[in-house]
């Protein structure tokens, strides 16, 4: 899609691919590509990305568990996954973005020592996510806090782009979480 070498960054369930976007304005030196199964939400962020004449991002209409389909092992360098529905309910927790499910599918199409990055307001994912990933043989956990913008540190980790969800959350009060890991090889 590309056709360049530049180091691939996805963004699984990107919505109207502000990180995407923003990202990819970021770090003109790389590509971004963005995943989402709601075309109107991404028609969004392609049109921007259009409007600033970005041509290292793109978008991808797809549901997260066909990504063995689209990527080859090792194609990705970073994912970040920014904001996912929380899928509160017992039944829905292998839905969840961070559901080793899941996890199995970023451990094939990352390179080893590819990042992975989760932004969340709920504290329940973020629990569930940081949990799951310590119990993961060869995952390490980089990162985490309960309170991003209170953790200054973390910050260029993190990244300052802001989601509408993120802007929505940290205008309330809600503190932002954020975890940092790698699978192993």
């Amino acid at each position: 899609f590309f056709h360049n070498e530049q180091p691939i960054t996805l963004e699984v369930g990107c919505g109207k691919g502000e990180y995407t976007v923003g990202l990819a304005e970021r770090y003109p030196e790389r590509n971004f590509l963005g995943l989402d199964i709601k075309g109107d939400r991404i028609w969004r962020g392609s049109t921007r990305a259009e409007a600033l004449g970005l041509t290292n991002v793109g978008f991808i209409r797809t549901r997260a568990h066909e990504l063995l389909t689209h990527f080859a092992p090792g194609e990705l360098h970073e994912i970040w996954i920014t904001f996912p529905d929380p899928r509160p309910r017992d039944r829905d927790i292998k839905r969840r973005l961070t559901a080793p499910r899941f996890l199995d599918l970023y451990q094939q199409i990352l390179r080893p020592g590819g990042l992975i990055h989760l932004k969340t307001d709920n504290e329940d994912l973020f629990d569930y996510s940081l949990e799951t990933v310590q119990q993961r043989p060869g995952a390490t956990v980089l990162a985490h806090t309960k309170d991003l913008y209170a953790t200054p540190e973390l910050l260029p980790h993190a990244e300052d782009i802001q989601t509408t969800f993120e802007r929505k959350y940290r205008s309330v009060g809600v503190p932002i979480k954020y975890l940092q890991f790698t699978l192993g090889s």
